[in-house]
């Protein structure tokens, strides 16, 4: 028990004095980031399904 009490003191150490967080503002930035970036690959897929399901059924008359 001792172990997993060390293990949980040194976790909490290393989160409050050695991880940096970021600022809000840098937070707010990746954030948009990556929702743009999820968005534009959103469509991406939308796209190429949309095109392998007419390629399909130009293929197979359905």
């Amino acid at each position: 028990m001792s172990k997993f009490g060390k293990y949980v003191q040194e976790s909490y150490d290393e989160l409050i004095h050695k991880v940096t967080w970021p600022k809000w503002n840098e937070l707010q930035q990746s954030t948009i980031i990556v929702l743009v970036a999820l968005l534009v690959i959103t469509l991406i897929l939308l796209g190429m399904n949309g095109a392998s399901e007419f390629v399909m059924k130009l293929i197979y008359g359905v």
